[in-house]
Formats: C-alpha cells, sequence, structure tokens
C-alpha cells in the first residue's frame, strides 16, 4: 500500500465521482454521504449512522474529508483563521473506535488568493482507508470532530468504494493507543501512556505494521511540541525495532498564502494539510505470533510542561498478496488541477504519474500510452527496479498535445489520460487500476522578450541575520531539460534587480524563485510588525510595455517603495520557493546553421496557417540542390522534401499537432523561412 501518498488520491475521485454508483463488475464504484457537520463553530464533535456495503470486495476505499467555509457572525474573531485539529474517528458495533484520519485547519485569511471573500472555498482532504475494510462496513458510527478554535468551518465526508481486488487483504485491526498526553513531566512521563501490551495475530497473519497517528501541539519554554523536533522508538518484544523523528517542514505546502504562521515548521503538521501516519513495520510477526509492543520517548523533561502528544495507534494485520504482476497507476502529479498538486501546476509538456507495485513480483519496466483526451496517444516503456508494495514516480517524454495546447494559448479546463499497457513486457494482472485521468489548464504562453525586477528583502541567506549578504532571495529560468539558462544569484540585501531577458528560442521554461534561508518569500505579513527593522522586497515580471505578467497564484506589490510595501497583506508569501512554467512561441527557431557567402534564401508564402491535411509553399525563386525540412518544438526534423518548383505541397495529415519551423537548406547551410501550426 503506498503510504506516502495518502493524500493525492483526489484526481482518482474526480473520476469516479462520475461513475454510476451501483454494485456491479470490478471498478464500479459506490459513494456513501454522511451527514455533513454545518457550521461547526469552536468545538464540534458529531456522530453520523451510515449504513456501509456489505457483500462485495473493493480495490480501493476512499474517505474525502472536505472543509469549507461560512461567513462569521457579526463580531466573531479569528473567523476560519487557526489551526486546529480536524478527524473522522470509525465506531463499529463490536466497540472498535479507530482514528481514520487527522487535518489541520488552515489559517483561512478571508479576501487572500485561497480563500475568497465573502467565504466561499472548499479544500478537500483525501485518505485512502482500504486497509479499514473489515471495520467499514454493515451499520457503523462516524465521529467528525473539530477542535477548540475559531468559527467558520462546516465539515462534509464521503466514502468512496471502488470493486476489485486490493493488493492483499486485512485481516484484522486493533486498537493499542486512544490518546497521548502531556511531554515533559518528570512526575508522569508520557510514556505512561503507551504501556507494553500483548497482542496475538490473527488467522491468515503473513506481516503487520505499527499504524501511528501522531502530532505535536502547544509549547512550553522549548517551544515543544508544535515547533520542537523529537523522536520516538518503536519497541517490540522488548528491543527497539525503529526510531521515527516527529517533524514536518511547511514553507513549500500546496495550500500557500495562508495567515498565521503558515511556513512555520512543525512537528508533524502544517497548517492546512493533513496528518500522514507513520507506518512501522513489525518483523515476524505472523499468525498466531505472541508478542508485546510498546512505544518510549526521546528523554526530555522541563519544569512547567505545557506540550503535547495528540496520538492514536493501531496494528494491521496483513494476509498475503493477491496479485502476481500487476502496476497500479496511484495518481497524475502534473498535468492536474488538483489541489494536491498546486505548486505543481499549470505544468510543462512533461507528464509526472506516480505508480505503485500491486503484485509480488518485482517490477523491471511498464509500458504507458498517454496524452490529451482525442489526441494521439504516445507510447513509452519505463525500465527500473520495483519491489513488492513499492513506489516511485515517473516523469514521462515530452507530451507534443501539451506542447501544442501551450504554443497556441488553449483556454478552459481539458482532460489527460494515462493507461498502462504491459508490465514486464506482459499484460497487467488487473487492469482495473491501469487508467487515470486528471484535469488541467495549460502552461501560459509568455512573450519572447521579459522584464524581471526583483527588490531583495533585508533577510540574509543564512537564515539568521538581517543586513548581511548574501540575500535570502535568487531567481533562476531553466529549459525543458532543467539546464539553467538564466539565473539572477549570489544577491545583495535590499537591492533592486532589473534584468531583460529574450529567450533563446521557442519552448516550454520555468522560473523559479527561491528564499530558502528564512523561507518567507520576498514579504510575510508577520515580519511587518514582528520582526524589527524587517524590509521586504517584491518580485515583477513584465512585458516590454510595462504591464505584469500574471502568473499562477501570485500576488504582485501594489506599490514598489520599501515603506509602503509593508502592511500590505499577501504580496510575494510563498514560502521558501515558488515556479512558474510557461511556454515561448515567438522567440527565434531552434539553433540551426546559417546561409553565409551562398545563394540568397527565397521569401516565401506558407498557407493555410494553421494547416491541417496539406501545407502549400510558394517561392519567388529556389536555388540548385535545395530542399525544405521541418522542424518540431523538440529541434526533430520531422521531413524534409528537395525543392525544384517554385511551389511545393506538403502532406501534413500525421504531422502530430504543434508548432513546425520550416528551414531552407542549401549546400552553404539552413535558414529559417517561416513557422506554421499543425491542428487537426
Amino acid at each position: 500500500m503506498s503510504y506516502s501518498y495518502l493524500r493525492n488520491a483526489l484526481l482518482l475521485i474526480m473520476l469516479v465521482c462520475c461513475s454510476a454508483p451501483s454494485f456491479a463488475a470490478p471498478g464500479d464504484t459506490t459513494i456513501v454521504t454522511t451527514s455533513p457537520v454545518l457550521n461547526a463553530d469552536g468545538s464540534a464533535s458529531y456522530d453520523t449512522l451510515v449504513v456501509l456495503p456489505t457483500t462485495k470486495t473493493y480495490r480501493k476505499i476512499y474517505l474525502v474529508y472536505s472543509l469549507t467555509s461560512h461567513a462569521c457572525a457579526a463580531g466573531s474573531t479569528y473567523c476560519h483563521q487557526w489551526d486546529y485539529i480536524g478527524n473522522v474517528t470509525l465506531k463499529s458495533p463490536h466497540g472498535d473506535t479507530v482514528e481514520l484520519d487527522r487535518i489541520i485547519t488552515p489559517f483561512a485569511t478571508s479576501g487572500w488568493s485561497r480563500f475568497p471573500n465573502p467565504p466561499a472555498w472548499t479544500e478537500d482532504y483525501v485518505f485512502d482507508v482500504t486497509e479499514f475494510a473489515p471495520l467499514l462496513k454493515d451499520s457503523i458510527t462516524i465521529n467528525s470532530a473539530l477542535g477548540v478554535g475559531s468559527p467558520g468551518y462546516s465539515i462534509y465526508t464521503k466514502f468512496i468504494f471502488i470493486e476489485g481486488t486490493p493488493d492483499r487483504n486485512t485481516m484484522a485491526i486493533h486498537r493499542l493507543y486512544a490518546h497521548g498526553g502531556t511531554y515533559g513531566s518528570a512526575t508522569n512521563p508520557i510514556d505512561n501512556n503507551f504501556p507494553v501490551l500483548s497482542e496475538t495475530a490473527p488467522a491468515g497473519t503473513v506481516s503487520a505494521a505499527f499504524r501511528f497517528i501522531l502530532s505535536g501541539h502547544g509549547s512550553d519554554v522549548n517551544e515543544c511540541c508544535e515547533f520542537a523536533e523529537h523522536y520516538y522508538d518503536l519497541y517490540l518484544n522488548g528491543s527497539s525495532i525503529f526510531r521515527q523523528y516527529v517533524w514536518r517542514d511547511c514553507g513549500l505546502g500546496e495550500l500557500y498564502p495562508q495567515g498565521g504562521t503558515w511556513l512555520y515548521n512543525r512537528s508533524n503538521w502544517c497548517p492546512g494539510a493533513s496528518v500522514l501516519p507513520y507506518y512501522d513495520a513489525l518483523p515476524g510477526v505472523t499468525a498466531g505470533s505472541n508478542y508485546n509492543v510498546n512505544v518510549k520517548f526521546e528523554p526530555y523533561t522541563v519544569a512547567s510542561p505545557s506540550g503535547n502528544y495528540d496520538a492514536s495507534a493501531s496494528v494491521v494485520y496483513y494476509g498475503g498478496m493477491n496479485k502476481t504482476l500487476d502496476a497500479s497507476i496511484e495518481d497524475i502529479i502534473a498535468p492536474s488541477s488538483s489541489q494536491q498538486h498546486f505548486r505543481e501546476n499549470p505544468s510543462n509538456n512533461l507528464p509526472i504519474v506516480h505508480i505503485h507495485n500491486s503484485g509480488s513480483t518485482a517490477i523491471s519496466s511498464v509500458s504507458f500510452q498517454y496524452g490529451v483526451v482525442d489526441s494521439v496517444l504516445q507510447s513509452f516503456t519505463w525500465s527500473g527496479s520495483l519491489a513488492a508494495l513499492a513506489d516511485t514516480t515517473i516523469s514521462l517524454p515530452a507530451s507534443t498535445s501539451l506542447a501544442y495546447m501551450s504554443a497556441t494559448s488553449q483556454s478552459g479546463s481539458f482532460p489527460f489520460i494515462i493507461t498502462i499497457t504491459g508490465v514486464n513486457g506482459t499484460p497487467d494482472q488487473d487492469q482495473t487500476n491501469d487508467t487515470m485521468r486528471s484535469q488541467f489548464i495549460v502552461a501560459p504562453n509568455w512573450p519572447d522578450t521579459i522584464a524581471i525586477k526583483m527588490l531583495t528583502s533585508n533577510l540574509a541567506a543564512d537564515g539568521n541575520n538581517l543586513n548581511a549578504n548574501p540575500a535570502d532571495a535568487s531567481w533562476y529560468i531553466t529549459n525543458v531539460n532543467g539546464d539553467t539558462i538564466l539565473s539572477r544569484t549570489n544577491t545583495n540585501y535590499s537591492t533592486l534587480y532589473t534584468d531583460t531577458i529574450s529567450f533563446p528560442y521557442s519552448g516550454f521554461y520555468q522560473f523559479t524563485i527561491s528564499t530558502p534561508g528564512f523561507c518567507s518569500g520576498l514579504h510575510w505579513w508577520a515580519f511587518d510588525a514582528g520582526l524589527t527593522g524587517y524590509a521586504p522586497g517584491y518580485l515583477q515580471i513584465k512585458k516590454m510595455t510595462g504591464t505584469n505578467i500574471p502568473m499562477h497564484n501570485y500576488t504582485y506589490a501594489t506599490s514598489t517603495s520599501p515603506s509602503a510595501l509593508k502592511n500590505e497583506g499577501t504580496h510575494d508569501d510563498f514560502g521558501c520557493g515558488y515556479s512558474q512554467y510557461f511556454y515561448v512561441s515567438n522567440a527565434p527557431a531552434p539553433p540551426v546553421n546559417s546561409v553565409k557567402n551562398g545563394p540568397v534564401a527565397p521569401t516565401v508564402n506558407i498557407y493555410p496557417n494553421p494547416a491541417n491535411e496539406e501545407i502549400n509553399i510558394e517561392f519567388d525563386h529556389v536555388n540548385a540542390g535545395s530542399a525544405v525540412s521541418m522542424v518540431n518544438i523538440l529541434g526533430q526534423t520531422v521531413y524534409t522534401q528537395g525543392v525544384s518548383a517554385n511551389n511545393i505541397k506538403i502532406n501534413s495529415r500525421s504531422f502530430t499537432p504543434g508548432v513546425y519551423t520550416i528551414l531552407y537548406n542549401t549546400t552553404n547551410g539552413s535558414s529559417s523561412i517561416g513557422k506554421v501550426v499543425v491542428a487537426h
């Protein structure tokens, strides 16, 4: 099971939510919606009795936790602007009570880019709860809770059951610990809440794992536990088998910018994100095994303990693998409009997918077909090594259909599809998990010449000082191969840099600005009043006409004076870094040898443009031994034809849609004579 990507299944949810909710062939989907928790102001805990399907097996079961906003009552303070725990707990008729998921509410400042004003936003958190299948059936009670905090939230939850065969069956889930406790007390150490427990693995168990949902909160004089990193040791039969440091980086979170201290790293949680469970394998635990398990935290005492760890733990007993040779597509990272991949999109023409080995046999190759729906699909075979139950992320070769859409500035939302067509050179055993779709928007089209203005803040790159060089800000532009072609690095603090950029050729690029020292962007509202001597900066990317070029979820400052930049809310607030993919279509052609000391290239007329089935090229004259060739946006020559008359026709029916450069070739070299768009 893919534990590290539990929150990233929203694209699949988008697909299956459109399927018919029936009980039929494998792959069919059933959606069960629980009663919403409306206006969950302050502390809220609500039980809902739900009836779940009982007669089928399911390849995947997802829990979708949707946090939405509503207007707060007059006089309310911090309306949906605080970080508190929200979770869903399962209560079965047999007495089993298990925490299924946990999220932390965002600092949802009204009017900021991700939190429209009046309040009208929704953030979806998706959890893979397939392993809870033995408990998710019949009539059960689901508790949706939101910790004591600010008003302004509503909660919607639903279960999505996708029929088919899971990787392996869950034989049982036993709850071990239901809560954590205060950390740092010398007289009542937190380990008292995690005593040694005895367990016996049920029949059919092939392996087992310790599942631990853990997050640190509150603060003592050492900022423990929210802002202090500590560890726990997992003990099996009296011996430590694993040490886990409880920490999480937040400065590149997908939900940004927020109010509050969203960019500070924390004890296994970030505002506006799900709390991912830790999974620790219990080696040697099989059917009938009698064993002891317990947790010990890092030794720590403080005079006045006030921090705590909120915890719940279970042991999951797994049966054997159900499939021998099977790969599954777990996620499309790009192209995607998913909230879970907000920073990575809109992307370039290099799709990125996450796959999982769902079988018992190691995978050495996976074959794919992919592309924009209704376009000509491309094929690719990945080679590598993927062990049973392991995961990997794959970058696919450039998609010509994605490039064409950005080159021609297509607008709207479009579907992308990818399918596994083979594993290890043979058909995949389970084809119900081989196809996935995503919706996406294309990367924008930028001018071939732009101006980049960056005023650095006075934060130093070391993350500790003000008014020291180098500054904590740099930018660079890379091409589709990841090569840096332009950059502004090693900057000085509180310095304005203005660079005019002319792109060397048409194609995809990525602009990235990086502020890793403080991870506070070029401006962070909390420093305006909270950090004495702080001077923010700004970034502007402009057309040569002087107008700003819009960027995805980037808020430009409305002022450029150092004093006015303060207290301007959310401008230039992006955490540790920010990236924007874009396409340049009017730059020079890919580099070719120019015609020197030879016959003059002809003047031409190219039509129709865009072209569908045929391209006509008319010449005012031709040179002996000359030819024309067509080069795609990747610099590949896809067509060549000799020229002996003043008019030629090129059959373009088989050409992949896109932008092509037409070269005129003689014995003395080549020159560009025009461009044509092929559109079918």
